[in-house]
């Protein structure tokens, strides 16, 4: 079994912050790939299906984003699903807007739902970093996670790198992480979203 996490904080209030991108995700993830209905799971929401040939739990924490290591730890536990094969999605403060990059352990650059999750399981997950850039002020960095994303964005990048996560998510599953980056990066790039003339994350 393979657990993809998906990072933000519940309620429709929250919903379109870009400190949810990683429920936006996951969630496109299983609709693309037919999912079974989301059912009230590990303090949060799960569904079960198969991604890249293996079985697949994906799991939105219920918790508030500072506790979401509870939420995953007792979904790990419950089927004894060992750090390799844990990837958590979320938002990255330090990733220019529409940027994607995956890596094993490092620091919680002050995310704190990797803080909790490091906190009850350790630290050698698989993160997936996706960049929604930093508003250049650190005194606003708390209001601007917990703003929506723009119109014109949750149209423009934001769509296009959800549909190309969804699309290629068996990758993640498979370890093909620079291949995933740069299906996201060709799919932003066939839009013009990576180039300095052309619409800007």
């Amino acid at each position: 079994m393979y657990l993809v996490v998906g990072l933000g904080n519940p309620g429709a209030r929250y919903a379109g912050n870009r400190h949810n991108i990683g429920f936006m995700v996951v969630d496109a993830i299983a609709k693309r790939h037919g999912f079974a209905p989301w059912r009230r799971r590990f303090q949060g929401v799960a569904t079960e299906g198969n991604l890249g040939g293996k079985k697949t739990l994906l799991l939105l924490p219920g918790t508030f984003m500072n506790e979401s290591g509870r939420a995953v730890a007792e979904a790990a536990n419950f089927y004894k699903i060992g750090l390799p094969d844990i990837a958590v999605v979320h938002d990255e403060l330090d990733l220019a807007p529409g940027k994607v990059r995956i890596k094993v352990g490092g620091g919680v650059a002050g995310h704190n739902g990797l803080r909790s999750i490091s906190a009850h399981l350790g630290n050698d997950y698989k993160r997936v970093r996706i960049g929604i850039g930093h508003p250049g002020n650190k005194n606003i960095v708390h209001s601007y996670v917990l703003s929506d994303f723009a119109k014109d964005e949750r149209n423009g990048w934001v769509e296009t790198l959800i549909d190309a996560m969804a699309e290629h998510a068996p990758l993640l599953v498979r370890g093909e992480d620079a291949s995933l980056q740069n299906k996201v990066h060709l799919a932003l790039a066939a839009k013009g979203f990576d180039k300095p003339n052309g619409p800007k994350p």
